[in-house]
């Protein structure tokens, strides 16, 4: 299983609503709307890295409002 954290910037005003909607997308495990130089953090999980791009710019990057992600997968070292 592939873990990542993707950071998002949205449109001024829209983070909570972003976040509540990535919330419902399978795959997605949190969403949390914050402050800082990011709007939204997501944790989501899939089976491989490749699940995991296509969840990304399929699923994630398509919700009205979000203007920049950043993908941080998780590793063990």
């Amino acid at each position: 299983m592939v873990k990542a954290y993707i950071l998002i910037q949205t449109e001024v005003g829209k983070a909570a609503a972003v976040a509540e909607q990535i919330s419902g997308i399978p795959g997605v495990t949190t969403a949390e709307d914050v402050t800082g130089p990011y709007d939204v953090v997501v944790r989501a999980e899939a089976p491989n890295v490749d699940e995991l791009g296509q969840l990304v710019v399929a699923n994630i990057q398509n919700v009205q409002g979000i203007t920049r992600t950043l993908t941080c997968p998780v590793v063990r070292l």
